[in-house]
């Protein structure tokens, strides 16, 4: 399966048009709209705007919760542990030293990938209707209240 293709897409319900994945993943990665990939989809570093500037697609609609916290911590422990463990192993660094090189390390990739990853999450959902980017969902305020 070509998920570059849209006519390839997964079939969504109802008649929805297909939404290209990668590029949606793509340009949240990038920090863009995942409509248009030319408005900014972050008014702070992990505040998802509203509206996108350029095309005007909503994106509050979003509920990324604790995924992007979660993929960083998986992404940035299998790039530290075994870099650390390797360390460790073929040099046997005192204790300060692995605390100098690995604390960092850490901190800088899991702040570097938290608004990428943040990104890729909101274009995947926004790719597959997720949550209130499906225009034929019901709202969220009215559902389940009885």
């Amino acid at each position: 399966m070509n998920w570059h293709d849209p006519s390839q897409q997964p079939a969504t319900d109802g008649a929805l048009p297909a939404r290209p994945m990668w590029g949606s993943i793509g340009r949240g990665l990038r920090s863009r709209c995942p409509a248009c990939g030319k408005g900014r989809m972050f008014r702070a570093f992990l505040k998802v705007a509203d509206r996108c500037a350029a095309c005007g697609e909503a994106l509050h609609h979003h509920r990324a919760d604790d995924a992007p916290a979660y993929f960083v911590i998986l992404i940035v422990g299998h790039v530290v542990v075994p870099a650390a463990l390797m360390a460790e192993v073929a040099y046997a660094p005192p204790y300060w030293l692995h605390a100098v090189l690995w604390l960092p390390l850490t901190i800088g990739l899991a702040v570097g990938l938290l608004q990428p990853i943040k990104g890729a999450i909101v274009g995947w959902q926004w790719a597959n209707y997720m949550h209130g980017f499906d225009p034929n969902a019901e709202t969220e305020a009215g559902a389940g209240v009885s």
